[in-house]
């Protein structure tokens, strides 16, 4: 794969800002064992990629995760699905690929790195030899999560090393942080805003197998003044000294199953679905009626396979468009391929747009 010089890669990002909305999808690797290809994405509303995940090794290593399906697999009549993303970038010359590095399966790797300044400069130092090497336009740091307030001191300073390495006139940076206060308190986030283009709120998973009771997963506001809520996470965020052209808001594209309850704040008994989970293209369940809850924000249906399922559909989504816009940020979600009358509903609201793919993946609207 060729190297892109740093004059393409500007003109990329200044012809994507001049797109009315922008589609970027978290596009995961293992698709290709699915028989998915990022050629089979619609590129005439989609101007980035997210692509997950690379891994990050105790010395600060970064590297492909799978480089069969990467680099070698048959996809889209070239090799490897970067191969394939590097192919696209050349048909449509505002096409952003950003490598997401991390995941949940490094929450134990990240901490060590970003303690030691030898292994926050050899990630950094390692994640720009990737990105040049594949041409790519940046990296995604997905750290899942800083939970201490030592960890957030050196998750700051590994935003701080990374930039040193990927200049801002050159690449971008972006982290997927939660709506979480209590994560959140442990990070200087106004610092972390000068280093990185884009802060990915994950405002999803507030409800799940893991709490007492069921509740609307991914909730724009709360239904008791202790829940997290989308509203509660951006406005941490804000009053933290973030801009709000930095903020992109998560909003799923999968819901959360609680079973033989009816609704939010009871005790369930067990989820349904895979893990819990429902596709958003497998929802309302058969047999189901769907509902939305105007004060949560929220659509669910009730019944059938899934109990009670908490999930955004077009209105929901069209509020939060409107919240996004009206506090000047964005909006996320989770997928790996775009559904037409979510895009069309973006496009009504002038958004930009960001998708990712369960579970760890999300839609971005930045008006």
């Amino acid at each position: 794969m060729s190297l892109s010089s740093p004059k393409s890669r500007k003109q990329r990002i200044a012809s994507a800002s001049n797109v009315m909305y922008t589609n970027a999808v978290y596009w995961p690797n293992y698709r290709v064992y699915q028989g998915d290809t990022p050629g089979a994405l619609n590129y005439s509303c989609i101007n980035r990629v997210y692509y997950a995940f690379a891994n990050v090794t105790a010395d600060g290593g970064v590297f492909l995760s799978d480089e069969w399906a990467d680099t070698t697999a048959p996809c889209d009549g070239v090799q490897g699905a970067l191969g394939s993303l590097m192919h696209l970038k050349q048909r449509y010359p505002y096409l952003q690929v950003i490598l997401s590095i991390g995941g949940s399966g490094s929450c134990d790797t990240f901490p060590i790195v970003a303690s030691n300044t030898v292994l926050r400069d050899n990630f950094a130092r390692s994640a720009r030899g990737l990105v040049e090497a594949s041409g790519l336009d940046g990296i995604d740091v997905v750290w899942e999560y800083p939970c201490t307030p030592q960890q957030g001191s050196d998750f700051l300073a590994l935003m701080a090393a990374i930039r040193i390495h990927l200049p801002e006139d050159r690449y971008l940076l972006t982290a997927a942080l939660p709506a979480a206060k209590g994560i959140l308190d442990f990070i200087d986030l106004r610092r972390v805003a000068e280093y990185i283009d884009a802060i990915n709120l994950m405002a999803y998973d507030f409800f799940g197998s893991w709490t007492d009771k069921s509740g609307h997963h991914a909730q724009l506001y709360a239904m008791n003044k202790d829940e997290t809520s989308a509203a509660s996470g951006v406005s941490c965020l804000m009053g933290s000294g973030v801009p709000g052209k930095k903020i992109l808001l998560g909003i799923p594209l999968f819901g959360r199953s609680f079973l033989h309850v009816n609704g939010p704040g009871h005790k369930f008994k067990g989820t349904g679905g895979e893990d819990g989970c429902f596709e958003y293209n497998s929802l309302p369940r058969r047999g189901t009626k769907e509902q939305v809850d105007k004060r949560a924000v929220s659509a669910q249906c009730v019944g059938g396979d899934g109990g009670f399922v908490t999930y955004d559909n077009p209105d929901t989504v069209k509020t939060k468009a409107a919240f996004s816009k009206q506090k000047g940020l964005g909006v996320s979600e989770t997928f790996h391929m775009p559904f037409p009358h979510w895009s069309q509903i973006l496009v009504m609201h002038h958004c930009r747009v960001v998708l990712w793919r369960h579970p760890c993946n999300w839609l971005s609207l930045s008006p």
